[in-house]
């Protein structure tokens, strides 16, 4: 009946100790995913945010609203309502934006799943809101047909155009095909040889500015087919410039584009002609008619905190320049750059500035740009004032120099004219961590030096040691020795102090003007890489032999396998110490081979020398995931499960011919059942408690986690050398040395009274009288000896 209770009760344990474990590996891995979510959604707004109404986002000193809504705080309605037009039923509508229908082409047709009509939603020079007619759709017609009919523009520019508009309204459904098709269509309505009315080429901008809403992959696949003979974004260009300066005084400013001309008048008497065109900050990403300006005959460029961009064209009247005109784009798609390339999303504006006289001598141009970018993450490092070169089809420093630059503005100054930018470079701000806490420095310490001590008295020892259990311990002691002392002296990163010792004044590079060839700058640390690997490889090792520490220990006590098998020690070492150099091989190999010479902080953090928490896709990319801490669950299940196992078959198992006392029994198993969880690394798993997402539970497994982690090499010294009877024997002996040596002889309370026992045992022998009395002293001596022996060779064994 005992043995069916201690049966069930076994069985109890293990089931409850399973489920507990599966629930923590469940909670680790949910909340990773989540708090990966929360830091890719979450933003920190410096003033609350339901001071921005409507989904606006507190930016750069004011309310940065979505295209529906404009004002202060985002609550001035900025869209036409929902219409209908017979049988076609269309959205809100966003002012200076065309809307789609929602009923879309049939699946038979050719534009199957494209609007089948558009619609504009434009303001009046009265500021009133109102919707403009239906355009409807040909759903026989795509942009390649449409590419068909360039030969009729002439004659059919306004359809044309028209169709252009609506087959690239929907840019989700914008291909690189498409791209190209609909910029050469674009580009022939604005070339003034094909005569397309001026209606046609209003329509054009729109489509322009539409195709601006593209992704930028898509752009750069369309850039990459494109040939040189028939570059359709090249052509693109330069026929919006000659466009530029054929308006009059008049302007077209769509989301995306706007288009300015200036005439110069004949009877003007001043010998230079200056013009001032200015594009001014509105309450929304979208440039908006009415936030743009021309001044003439001015000299110098005045920004002042609500310009984002402004150029001065200087000429000569003795170049006969009759008009000038400006484009300004929203971003720099179009401009596909072989050299620069960009990884953030910080929108950069190109302007162009021409005149209807090419290659004027005397014509130059100040640009004065205001960068914006997320200014918590990110500094200014570097700019460079380019403009974009027609015949290489990139951006070029030629004839361009930086003019100075103050905290809100970049100053540029070309002598000639076409289309400028800034390329500028972000250094990101790092939080670099403060210095280890005193838990995990004394923890570590302390670690350090049981790990030592622990190496030096197995080794020692080995001879009255089983040479595989010996050697499995010493590896992972060797192991964890080496991590701790990497982590202690190499886990912050020295670039922390170059930050410090850096300017404070944020103010960019203002040198030379040279040509950028990326948008992110990272202070290269080699050294920090290289520890960030030895880490990643020696705590892979110390939980490999974990796991290789758990497997021997279930053949020894489960299958009871003695001896182990042949070249059990070179198989197991292999494995302990090759398959974590294989994974981290491989892991750099993977990162370098994806991102060249940049690979290093895709490899490790730039806050500390540790693996990446997110790669290019976030976490379900990143090496912190599938190289560390897919293994390490894989390993922690492995010992778990078998430590289970041992618990319930071996250490805690019901024996009735147990001659100890109770309590006794129970200490030695609470002893053994330490010892074990120490080896198995079994207290890993409060890691994925420190995932959750509530700070005050967070901090207190942090701490749990430090307390017991830190200290695992102190641990194991403790119940793998100080519980052991050769140390017990060893230190007696030293500490008698010891006492000797200052002459207050101090017997060990362990020691002393079999010593002593002995010592009147070979005194009373003398005696005749006496001797057959203390006869049977001997057999206990014998006894107690043979004990001790014995007691050496079973902990010398775990």
């Amino acid at each position: 009946m005992a043995s069916c209770r201690a049966c069930d009760l076994r069985v109890l344990t293990a089931v409850v100790c399973g489920l507990l474990t599966i629930i923590v590996l469940g909670l680790g891995i949910w909340t990773t995913v989540l708090n990966s979510q929360r830091e890719l959604s979450t933003s920190s707004p410096s003033i609350p945010l339901e001071f921005c109404r409507n989904g606006g986002t507190w930016e750069y000193g004011g309310c940065i609203c979505p295209d529906l809504w404009k004002g202060w705080r985002c609550t001035i309605t900025n869209f036409c309502e929902k219409s209908t037009y017979e049988s076609l039923t269309f959205d809100r509508i966003p002012v200076g934006k065309y809307g789609s229908s929602q009923q879309r082409c049939d699946k038979d047709t050719l534009n199957a799943g494209n609007p089948i009509a558009t619609r504009l939603c434009s303001i009046t020079i009265y500021g009133e809101i109102e919707l403009q007619n239906v355009t409807i759709g040909n759903c026989n017609e795509t942009l390649e047909t449409l590419e068909k009919q360039i030969v009729n523009i002439s004659t059919q520019s306004l359809n044309i155009s028209a169709e252009a508009q609506i087959l690239t309204s929907d840019v989700n459904r914008i291909t690189p095909e498409g791209i190209i098709s609909a910029t050469r269509v674009v580009g022939q309505i604005f070339n003034s040889t094909r005569n397309a009315v001026p209606e046609a080429k209003v329509i054009a901008v729109t489509t322009v500015s539409q195709l601006l809403d593209a992704g930028e992959d898509v752009f750069r696949k369309a850039a990459a087919t494109a040939s040189d003979k028939d570059d359709t974004l090249a052509t693109l260009i330069k026929q919006m410039e000659i466009y530029s300066t054929s308006l009059g005084n008049t302007s077209v400013v769509k989301p995306n584009v706007a288009v300015q001309s200036v005439a110069f008048s004949s009877e003007s008497t001043m010998e230079s002609l200056n013009v001032r065109f200015s594009v001014r900050k509105g309450t929304s990403d979208s440039l908006v008619p009415g936030f743009t300006a021309v001044e003439r005959d001015v000299d110098k460029l005045n920004p002042d905190g609500e310009t984002e961009l402004q150029i001065l064209l200087s000429t000569s009247k003795s170049n006969n320049t009759t008009a000038c005109g400006f484009v300004v784009y929203q971003n720099n798609k179009l401009f596909q750059s072989k050299s620069f390339k960009a990884k953030s999303d910080f929108s950069q504006k190109v302007i162009s500035s021409s005149t209807d006289k090419n290659n004027l001598q005397g014509t130059s141009v100040d640009i004065v740009f205001k960068p914006r970018y997320d200014q918590k993450e990110f500094q200014l490092h570097s700019y460079a004032c380019v403009y974009w070169n027609q015949t290489t089809k990139d951006w070029d420093t030629d004839g361009c120099d930086k003019n100075g630059s103050t905290n809100d503005f970049l100053y540029c100054h070309c002598n000639h004219t076409t289309n400028f930018a800034v390329l500028m470079s972000f250094k990101k701000k790092y939080k670099y961590p403060e210095s280890l806490n005193i838990i995990s420095s004394v923890g570590c310490a302390l670690s350090i030096t049981g790990l030592a001590l622990t190496i030096v008295f197995q080794i020692v020892t080995r001879n009255v040691r089983k040479t595989s259990v010996t050697w499995v311990l010493v590896c992972l002691c060797t192991s964890m020795l080496i991590f701790n002392l990497l982590f202690v002296f190499g886990i912050e990163n020295s670039n922390k102090n170059l930050k410090k010792s850096e300017s404070s004044t944020g103010k960019p590079d203002s040198g030379r003007n040279e040509m950028l060839m990326q948008d992110t700058v990272d202070i290269g640390n080699p050294t920090c890489t290289v520890v960030a690997a030895l880490l990643h490889y020696f705590l892979l090792v110390t939980f490999t032999w974990t796991g290789l520490s758990a497997a021997q220990l279930y053949f020894l006590l489960i299958r009871t396998m003695r001896p182990l098998p042949q070249h059990f020690i070179l198989f197991v070492s292999l494995i302990g110490w090759g398959v974590p150099a294989v994974v981290v091989v491989v892991t750099v190999g993977i990162i370098f081979s994806q991102s060249g010479s940049q690979w290093e902080l895709n490899y490790r953090q730039e806050e500390i020398c540790w693996l990446a928490v997110s790669g290019n896709s976030g976490l379900i990319s990143s090496p912190l995931l599938w190289s560390f801490m897919i293994p390490i669950t894989i390993i922690l299940i492995n010992n778990i499960v078998i430590f289970i196992i041992i618990i319930v078959k071996v250490i805690w198992k019901t024996n009735q011919n147990l001659t100890s006392t109770k309590n006794v029994s129970f200490l030695k198993k609470i002893l053994s059942t330490l010892s074990i969880t120490v080896v198995f690394g079994v207290t890993w798993i409060l890691a994925y408690f420190m995932l959750i997402g509530n700070d005050d539970v967070r901090i207190i497994f942090n701490y749990m986690f430090c307390l017991f982690n830190t200290t695992q090499g102190l641990q194991i010294f403790i119940l793998y050398t100080v519980k052991t009877k050769v140390f017990q024997s060893k230190a007696s002996k030293v500490l008698k040395l010891l006492s000797q040596s200052t002459g207050r002889v101090r017997l060990l309370p362990s020691v002393a009274p079999l010593r002593l026992r002995v010592r009147m045992y070979n005194t009373l022998r003398s005696f005749p009288a006496l001797r057959e009395r203390f006869r049977l002293l001997e057999p206990s001596v014998i006894v107690e000896e043979t004990t001790f022996s014995e007691s050496d060779q079973a902990d010398s064994s775990m």
